[in-house]
């Protein structure tokens, strides 16, 4: 047998070797893929206190809006944690959040945990909870409504392009982003914010139990550190985990349960690649696969358009 074909046969043999590691590999991702989604379920049927947790850009959510329906009607569940990291969203998104955090309340204790930042959309939903713990250094506040819309008239004026219309009435389509907005366009829209801005303060009035006069003091969209916000009883108890436990335990709610997460399932790839990326770190090869970690790349800040309640800041 002459050296060619030998090297040939050891070429075979490695990618032959190298095949079958990718391929138990994958059986063993698998296995622990279906592990975890199985393991939820399990966990989720047994006497426990649900944490939820809500992040990012509040939107109108079916998906979270059916878990926390779940929730309620778990009988297993004797107590809930919403944890809020959010600087708002859309003010309807939070309005029917805010409503089905209250059914759970009908039912069961629930705690609002106030993260990094819980404003605007983002506090309304924690008003929702029987008793808001924020930490010391969490933002909260910004309490108001705002409508924003683009003008790109001006570009358009560069580009010497222009837009015909025809409407049936002045206020159709108002306001539109290829001309300015007329006095009477402004005075409607201006009523559209002023309405939900009320609707928003007493709101959080009744759920402070506070007059509605000291609320409007305090909503003039000011933010606030936790302990800002405890001095004008924005939130109830700074701390963490011990002090929301601790008020579980007045509520009847027993430390000795498991918090079980109640957080989105990832789909089937997802899944079976976040195991693969687990299995790959307990073999050494951590490094590799860190770029599956999407959050340096997309953006964090998202522009909504419309009626929205949410607290933004600029980016030098």
């Amino acid at each position: 047998m002459d050296s060619s074909t030998i090297a040939d046969r050891r070429k075979l043999r490695r990618r032959l070797g190298f095949w079958r590691i990718a391929a138990a590999l994958l059986l063993v991702a698998l296995g622990f893929s279906l592990y975890q989604f199985f393991r939820a379920d399990i966990e989720q049927s047994r006497p426990q206190i649900a944490h939820v947790t809500i992040s990012g850009l509040i939107t109108d959510d079916d998906e979270l809006l059916e878990r926390l329906k779940k929730i309620e009607e778990n009988d297993q569940v004797k107590g809930v944690i919403i944890s809020i990291s959010s600087p708002g969203g859309t003010t309807y998104g939070g309005e029917k959040i805010f409503k089905a955090i209250r059914a759970i309340s009908a039912k069961k204790p629930v705690v609002s945990d106030v993260r990094t930042l819980a404003a605007s959309a983002g506090y309304m939903i924690a008003t929702a909870g029987d008793t808001i713990v924020a930490g010391e250094s969490s933002i909260t506040g910004s309490i108001g409504v705002i409508f924003q819309y683009p003008q790109i008239q001006p570009l358009l004026d560069k580009l010497g392009v222009s837009l015909q219309e025809i409407k049936s009435s002045p206020l159709k389509a108002e306001p539109s982003p290829f001309h300015n907005t007329s006095e009477e366009a402004k005075a409607m829209i201006n009523s559209m914010v002023q309405d939900s801005y009320a609707w928003f303060v007493d709101l959080v009035a009744d759920r402070r139990k506070m007059p509605r006069d000291e609320v409007l003091k305090l909503a003039d969209g000011t933010i606030y550190t936790g302990r800002q916000a405890l001095k004008i009883k924005l939130v109830d108890q700074l701390g963490g985990d011990p002090e929301i436990r601790d008020y579980l335990a007045k509520r009847d709610v027993s430390k000795d349960l498991p918090v079980v997460d109640w957080d989105k399932k990832s789909n089937t790839p997802f899944l079976l690649a976040g195991a693969l990326s687990k299995v790959a770190t307990l073999l050494g090869y951590g490094d590799l696969v860190k770029s599956q970690a999407l959050e340096g790349i997309l953006p964090q800040k998202l522009l909504l358009d419309g009626l929205v309640s949410v607290w933004q800041f600029g980016r030098d």
